[in-house]
């Protein structure tokens, strides 16, 4: 088997994972922010500044939920069965959210929709952070097939990084009504994000701590010579990142702390990868391992890297077309 070929997988499933932690990151913190908005003609505010993106921003899971099909079918056919009831009430709290980001627009009474948009973006991000937390503390195997039970993920462990994920999802949201808005929205989003910032910062540092103690091999990995050397100043650019987003948010420029939100996910995103690399299913499946046959992964890299630059270009083009701030009294339909 080349040994590239699944290197590369993994590069396009994690950019894909990636974009849609940003991309759909932010849609979801305004549904969890919802329930803290004025009145429905800030919600409709609200849902307007994420009208021309939310649901194109969604196909990142897609693709990254099928590349992982074709590109590693075992680590697919394990994950699937370890992670099945977040997943599914992940995918339930989609779709609960989608029908209400159609409906609510158009009800005469918009209360249960409100209910289902808001509850729908909690959820999903809740269930996310718990499918991250059960594959950080790993997941059984045995003779290349799932071995745990059904409710492995559910440890105190995977809340943490449920209610960490939901916090940063709500940051995302807080800092993009920021540059979107203005007046009292962008004042109340202010506020809000000076409080989801710290929380943020103090659920990375609880998991960051939390993990090393807990998986011997991720202590290994970080704090032995000399990883240590040359990982060091990933802690150190952290916390930059988020002073450079308070930074922001006290001197009230725009974009600023949206920017510093994506990136305290990215940095996030690098250290897991560090943790874990090359391991697709911890402790126990690499990438070689779960790769799929040279063939199929070539066959399908040759579509991927033709469709890929023009899903980035047609995303790039959508947010400058609909760039700059949404007016008061704007609203989804």
């Amino acid at each position: 088997m080349e040994w590239y070929l699944p290197v590369i997988w993994a590069a396009v499933i994690g950019t894909a994972v990636a974009m849609y932690v940003i991309l759909d990151g932010f849609d979801l913190g305004i549904g969890i922010l919802f329930p803290f908005a004025a009145g429905d003609r800030e919600r409709d505010r609200m849902m307007a500044t994420v009208k021309p993106f939310w649901d194109g921003n969604q196909t990142w899971l897609v693709m990254g939920g099928g590349g992982l099909l074709v590109a590693f079918p075992l680590a697919y056919s394990i994950i699937m069965p370890a992670f099945y009831i977040p997943v599914i009430l992940m995918l339930l709290a989609l779709v609960f959210r989608g029908v209400a980001f159609e409906f609510r627009g158009i009800a005469g009474s918009k209360m249960k929709w409100n209910v289902a948009f808001a509850a729908g973006s909690t959820l999903a991000a809740l269930c996310q952070g718990l499918i991250l937390g059960g594959l950080i503390q790993g997941v059984k195997v045995e003779n290349g097939a799932f071995a745990g039970g059904a409710f492995d993920w559910a440890t105190p462990f995977s809340l943490v990084c449920g209610l960490g994920v939901a916090a940063g999802y709500a940051l995302l949201g807080a800092t993009w009504l920021i540059m979107k808005t203005d007046g009292e929205m962008a004042r109340l989003a202010r506020r809000q994000a000076y409080a989801l910032l710290a929380g943020v910062m103090f659920f990375m540092a609880v998991v960051s701590l939390w993990t090393p103690f807990s998986v011997p091999s991720i202590a290994q990995r970080w704090f032995s010579a000399p990883n240590i050397f040359y990982l060091w100043p990933i802690p150190l650019v952290t916390a930059l990142v988020a002073y450079a987003g308070w930074i922001g948010l006290r001197r009230e420029l725009d974009a600023l702390p949206f920017l510093s939100a994506i990136g305290l996910f990215l940095l996030g995103y690098i250290g897991l990868a560090i943790s874990w690399f090359p391991y697709l299913v911890p402790p126990s499946i690499t990438v070689w391992d779960a790769a799929a046959t040279p063939v199929s992964q070539m066959f399908m890299l040759v579509g991927t890297l033709i469709l890929l630059p023009l899903v980035l270009g047609y995303t790039a083009m959508i947010y400058w077309l609909f760039r700059g701030k949404v007016a008061e009294g704007e609203s989804y339909h």
